[in-house]
């Protein structure tokens, strides 16, 4: 059922919201300074939001070592695909439009930094190499052009508490991933405990 009482312009928007301050609209920049390129240095997280042709969009997460994300210059960075489970998301999103945004986290740090821009699925091997693992060079990888970059402020961390142990909720109750994808996929719950293994053997042994 669609949800009732719905915006239709920013208008109304801003009327409920305020207005951004000025140092918020001045705050973004249309390149990487050393500012964000220590940020992305130091990063081991970050998440990937595209959209395919028709709009339809999707959020992933990429993670490895602290600065896995190759900065090429002051425009331009690389981040590397690692194996996963060749669903690609992302990759065809890219093939179809090219608007990236990317959100950077640094663990233990509030702010976080977003970078939006143009994205393309790059193979070039000179590029890639200095992004290999264990000997194993990606055979793919995410190139992205910045059009915008900004810290973004720490408040929903604060308010989540993410970097608190303290205040992490209890997940004891929580269902296994193998349960949830078994369920999802439509499997038999006889076989939970397979999926759980295949899950595991992938995380030990498939990595890079």
């Amino acid at each position: 059922m669609p949800f009732s009482n719905r915006l239709t312009s920013k208008e109304q928007l801003a009327a409920l919201a305020g207005e951004p301050s000025e140092l918020v609209k001045r705050k973004t920049i249309d390149h990487l300074d050393r500012h964000c390129r220590t940020f992305i240095r130091h990063s081991p997280f970050a998440v990937i939001s595209t959209s395919d042709g028709n709009g339809f969009c999707d959020a992933s997460p990429r993670g490895d070592g602290p600065g896995f994300v190759r900065i090429l210059d002051d425009k331009r960075l690389i981040i590397p695909e690692r194996p996963g489970n060749k669903r690609m998301d992302t990759l065809y999103n890219l093939l179809e439009s090219d608007r990236i945004g990317l959100l950077f986290l640094i663990p233990g740090f509030g702010e976080t930094l977003r970078v939006n821009g143009r994205g393309s699925v790059i193979t070039d091997r000179k590029l890639l190499e200095p992004l290999a693992v264990r000997g194993k060079i990606p055979a793919l990888g995410i190139g992205v052009e910045a059009d915008e970059c900004f810290i973004h402020c720490a408040k929903a961390m604060k308010r989540s508490g993410i970097w608190k142990p303290d205040q992490w909720p209890e997940t004891d109750g929580l269902p296994k991933a193998a349960e949830m994808l078994a369920d999802h996929a439509g499997m038999n719950r006889k076989d939970t405990g397979k999926l759980h293994d295949r899950l595991e053997k992938g995380y030990r042994e498939r990595l890079y």
